[in-house]
């Protein structure tokens, strides 16, 4: 009952926040803002959303949609490989990715529904990072595109994924049950927008040490109200991840990207045979990991690129440089990279003050340079987002554009 509680009282109190900041009532925020934190003092407590979850007929388990696994040709040595597959999906920072709800049509939700995944962008934002989110009437605005069937699931593409399912009416996530009726409440949602964000299930994390009794997990999985085949169970719990698309990072099993589990699914460690049971809400692990990956930036530390001057880059793997782009005249220009570097490159054009996708280019895996060529307009001002996956060479890698 108490999670059922503590679930409403946080989406009413983020509601409430963005109300009331829009009125400007700073006593109300206050005092909301005491809530809030008082919600986090039950987190740390270790108050959990994920219990019983099994118990319910109507939920179920997060199964990420089956993908091609990305291969690289033998010239791609096995460390040039891990450290593309640990950035492979993840977003340049300082992104603004824009959602959309369906609200009509085969996939869409109540207003209940809706206001469940705008809260849980909220909570990510929150957290202080280099992305942000905006929510779009029109679907052709938007990468992310957030369907609500029921009976198909809660399900999301990882990361940069997404921009590679097509057609306008093509969900990019699904909310498949009643988030009210979920133990977990909005968690659910934050864990999907998780996964947009890049961030894979934490229970296959290679450094868990989870001993899996494998039978009885395909059997549990098979049964309601997942009934998954042994192909997508072994996908979504039992396949280790790379080490490297984790950073060997700890194991956190209070992770919001992580499964609750019931008992006599996990052998070792010998503490969770009677179950594991994740926390409520972000643990301060998700927390410091996508503030790690996604810092948040201030326009005023980009440096300014001119015209046919190289700019040298000092990045090591998973940092991204931003550069400020000022042309001098109207007209045809070309963006480039010099080096043997795998790269992820992303040109944005200010508009007012937003920042709005031009064209991006990503070389990694290849033996070329990224590489754009577009118009660039005098009096506009432009930022280019550089992010390094591997030096592979000489250890050197500049940007010029002319």
């Amino acid at each position: 009952m108490l999670c059922c509680f503590v679930d409403g009282v946080y989406i009413m109190a983020r509601t409430s926040i963005r109300r009331e900041k829009d009125n400007n009532n700073s006593e109300i925020i206050d005092r909301i803002e005491k809530i809030e934190l008082l919600l986090e003092h039950l987190h740390d407590a270790g108050i959990s959303r994920h219990a019983d979850v099994a118990h319910s007929h109507e939920v179920g388990y997060c199964g990420l949609p089956l993908t091609l696994e990305r291969t690289f040709n033998s010239s791609v040595s096995a460390h040039r490989e891990e450290l593309i597959r640990y950035i492979d999906k993840k977003w340049v920072n300082g992104t603004k990715l824009k959602y959309f709800l369906f609200e009509n049509g085969p996939y869409k939700g109540t207003p209940t529904d809706l206001q469940f995944i705008r809260d849980a962008f909220d909570i990510w934002e929150g957290v202080g990072i280099g992305l942000s989110f905006e929510e779009v009437g029109d679907i052709l605005d938007a990468e992310v595109r957030v369907g609500f069937k029921k009976g198909d699931g809660s399900w999301s593409y990882v990361g940069r994924d997404v921009l590679d399912i097509p057609g306008q009416n093509e969900r990019t996530m699904n909310i498949g049950w009643d988030l009210r009726h979920d133990p977990r409440g909005v968690d659910t949602a934050v864990h999907e927008i998780g996964h947009t964000l890049g961030f894979p299930h934490e229970h296959q994390n290679p450094f868990a040490g989870i001993e899996w009794d494998e039978e009885a997990v395909y059997r549990y999985f098979a049964g309601s109200p997942n009934f998954w085949s042994r192909d997508r169970t072994y996908h979504n719990v039992l396949r280790k991840l790379s080490s490297r698309e984790v950073e060997g990072s700890a194991w956190d099993p209070n992770s919001i990207m992580h499964y609750g589990f019931g008992p006599g699914l996990i052998k070792q460690p010998i503490e969770y045979a009677t179950g594991l049971t994740p926390s409520l809400g972000l643990s301060r692990t998700d927390k410091s990991e996508v503030r790690k990956l996604y810092p948040k930036t201030k326009a005023h530390t980009f440096e300014t690129l001119i015209p046919f001057n190289s700019q040298q880059l000092h990045l090591s793997p998973a940092e991204q440089a931003n550069f400020l782009l000022c042309p001098d005249a109207t007209r045809e220009y070309q963006i480039r990279c010099f080096g043997d570097a795998d790269v992820l490159m992303v040109l944005f054009r200010k508009d007012d003050e937003e920042y709005r996708y031009m064209a991006g280019n990503d070389d990694s895996g290849t033996e070329l340079n990224a590489e754009l060529k577009t118009r660039l307009e005098i009096g506009s001002e432009y930022v280019l987002r550089v992010r390094l996956f591997a030096d592979y060479g000489s250890q050197q890698t500049a940007i010029m554009y002319w």
